[in-house]
């Protein structure tokens, strides 16, 4: 205990460290709920009178309408964060809300289907920027500017937080956010090619002169890059649902369940 006093507690990284623990461990049983449950639906029926019930988890129905898990982390994100603003409770507390608001918010940016690959993005940029906020990175910080004008500071500030943007209109999100808190990644994803598809490569790409960049992107974003991606997306989250699953789910109103 004299560890975590001194070590987290004193420097202020305990409700950091319960946030992202909440966070990554929500997701792993959140992940491995859904997809017990997707194998239930898309399994055949091999024995009536013994049904696979998915390990005991179902959807949540009210009234008959699906209600999803990202409609219970909504509220406990806004609960959490409203009673650690309003009574700012102090150890052990603040580190119980810190928990819960970590659950809240992985259960909020979690998804399932086509589209729920892009939640897993999500969670891994979530998940990221909570573990290098926990070593108290930060890119306008105090630090220590010990000697350092404080016109060439706001300049090394200004131009990492330039560089960062230039990730954004790059069309490489996950690079420029990491990149806000630390500076050589956001300089790195500036230098390199953009993404076919981005505001930068319309712009920037279009003409005889952008040509040979455009279609340098294009074969570095490729249908082999979205393949890897997607196969490590799919590996951490699971596969999406298939359009049957999704049609049986629509079809599909038990009277009520544990999702």
């Amino acid at each position: 205990m004299d560890w975590y006093q001194r070590v987290l507690v004193d420097t202020g990284r305990a409700a950091a460290v319960w946030a992202l623990i909440g966070f990554l461990v929500t997701f792993a049983i959140t992940r491995g709920i859904t997809r017990r449950i997707r194998a239930k639906k898309n399994a055949p029926v091999t024995n009536a009178d013994k049904p696979d019930d998915g390990g005991g988890f179902s959807d949540i129905y009210i009234a008959g309408v699906h209600v999803h898990h990202q409609v219970w982390g909504i509220l406990l994100v806004l609960l959490s964060g409203l009673l650690e603003f309003r009574f700012d409770p102090g150890s052990p507390w603040t580190e119980v809300l810190a928990a819960l608001f970590g659950v809240g918010a992985a259960l909020a940016l979690d998804e399932w289907g086509e589209d729920g690959r892009k939640s897993i993005d999500a969670i891994l940029i979530a998940g990221g920027l909570g573990a290098v906020l926990l070593l108290q990175a930060s890119p306008v910080g105090p630090g220590n500017t010990e000697g350092i004008a404080n016109w060439l500071y706001v300049t090394l500030v200004v131009f990492h937080l330039a560089v960062a943007g230039v990730c954004f209109v790059k069309g490489k999100l996950a690079t420029g956010l990491i990149g806000i808190v630390i500076p050589i990644v956001a300089t790195v994803g500036a230098i390199r090619l953009a993404k076919p598809t981005s505001a930068w490569a319309r712009r920037r790409y279009s003409g005889p002169k952008g040509a040979p960049k455009l279609t340098k992107s294009h074969q570095r974003f490729d249908a082999t890059y979205q393949r890897r991606r997607d196969r490590l997306r799919d590996a951490l989250g699971g596969a999406p649902d298939t359009a049957k699953a999704v049609a049986d789910e629509q079809e599909s109103r038990p009277p009520g369940g544990a999702s």
